[in-house]
């Protein structure tokens, strides 16, 4: 879950969003990973057991680097990992791959997030852990990808697996329902990657344990 820099997921109602999906993942055993703002990792990170993950961070090492994400510092912040290449953060392939390396350096989770099939079958050969489709214009739609383009979804896991089968898929954009979560993952994904859809839900709890319900009956 992307939090953002939503109002909603902002200070400390980012730690009650966090606690939140904390007792989603105790009460159903669903696998939640939250990334909040950098400012909010490590007041979220020593407050609740489920993976915090970095929004982002810069291929850069130790030194004059004014402005930039520093990977030791948002794993020391207590982040076990980072989105790269966010729709709203875009990197070429060239600083996809160096911040790959220096994730892997220091020992963060890398969760790729691509456009299309065949970006995402690119990334997959830099071997991130995880990489993440998401049409741009489907983003915060309310129309989910798994409904709206499933042939990108299913194309998607097709391509990533034939390039690097250890790589996890996940599809995002759009993901509002525990139904769009269900059809994610009938379309071969292992899970999926929202913001809108719960930060921006009226009721935070009742729409994670909608999503989380889905997952444990497909």
């Amino acid at each position: 879950m992307n939090f953002k820099t939503y109002a909603e997921a902002t200070g400390k109602n980012a730690l009650n969003l966090a606690k939140t999906a904390d007792k989603i993942n105790q009460e159903t055993g669903v696998s939640v990973g939250i990334a909040p703002q950098f400012v909010d990792i490590a007041s979220i990170a020593q407050n609740v057991s489920i993976p915090v993950f970095a929004q982002h961070i810069d291929p850069v090492t130790h030194g004059s680097f004014t402005g930039h994400i520093l990977p030791e510092s948002v794993k020391e912040a207590g982040a076990v990992g980072t989105l790269i290449n966010h729709s709203e953060r875009r990197l070429k392939l060239a600083d996809i791959d160096a911040a790959i390396t220096r994730a892997q350096q220091v020992g963060l989770v890398t969760v790729i997030c691509s456009n299309n099939s065949a970006v995402s079958a690119a990334i997959a050969a830099l071997k991130p852990n995880m990489v993440a489709v998401e049409p741009p214009e489907l983003i915060g739609s309310g129309i989910s990808v798994s409904k709206a383009k499933p042939e990108v979804v299913s194309g998607t896991v097709d391509l990533v697996k034939r390039v690097n089968p250890e790589v996890v898929v996940l599809c995002g954009a759009g993901i509002t329902t525990g139904e769009d979560v269900a059809a994610a993952l009938k379309l071969g994904t292992e899970g999926v990657l929202v913001a809108s859809g719960i930060v921006k839900a009226k009721d935070q709890y009742k729409a994670l344990l909608d999503f989380a319900e889905a997952i444990t009956k497909v």
